[in-house]
């Protein structure tokens, strides 16, 4: 199909930043102060608002598909920008950080793994900006399924289903948070030696 190809704008034009998946990506920062709000009012699993546990989880899931979107238009249409590459990944940090950090605060989730996850992150994210001068690291499969897992795992532990299920339904989300943990830490070790590979191959080729 030729959406699942690469467009590649012509050489020497430039793409224009305010494009459409920009836009989405833009959208998806401006959804998260709303998606923090339905969670806190929310309350542990929903106990206090079901209605406001479950327009978090709307919300959630719709910044998430918006984020797999704007990245199939973005690479269909040659619409890759220097924003989308710097502001994609951030709307992402704050999206699942904004959910760790509440599940944290509302006593659903160990702050361990929040804390691990968000300077893993974070910490990633920063070395790619410092390593951008000798070449570009690009997501491996690890990465990509590290992302699902947080993503899965988060989703679970928004839907507000234990005044109906019982109180045994945090252990799917709780098992999914702590594969992509563990994932996180992998992923991040892998990343750290890439870019130190990165930067051996840039000086050895005679940069500066």
């Amino acid at each position: 199909m030729a959406a699942d190809r690469a467009v590649t704008p012509d050489q020497g034009q430039k793409v224009s930043a305010w494009n459409l998946p920009n836009i989405l990506t833009g959208l998806r920062i401006v959804m998260v102060p709303f998606f923090a709000w339905a969670l806190w009012a929310g309350g542990p699993w929903g106990q206090d608002s079901t209605v406001a546990r479950w327009a978090a989880f709307g919300l959630f899931a719709a910044a998430m598909y918006t984020d797999k979107l704007d990245g199939d238009i973005a690479r269909s249409r040659g619409l890759i920008t220097d924003f989308g590459k710097i502001a994609d990944p951030i709307a992402d940090k704050l999206l699942t950080g904004a959910a760790l950090v509440l599940f944290s605060l509302l006593g659903e989730l160990w702050w361990w793994v929040t804390i691990v996850i968000l300077v893993r992150e974070w910490g990633i994210t920063l070395m790619r900006f410092v390593v951008i001068r000798y070449g570009v690291m690009p997501a491996g499969r690890g990465g990509k399924l590290k992302t699902v897992l947080q993503a899965v795992g988060i989703a679970l532990l928004l839907m507000p289903l234990v005044p109906v299920v019982g109180a045994w339904w945090p252990w799917p989300g709780w098992i999914v948070i702590g594969a992509a943990t563990v994932l996180t830490v992998l992923t991040g070790i892998e990343y750290v030696r890439d870019a130190l590979r990165l930067r051996r191959d840039f000086l050895a080729r005679g940069g500066a």
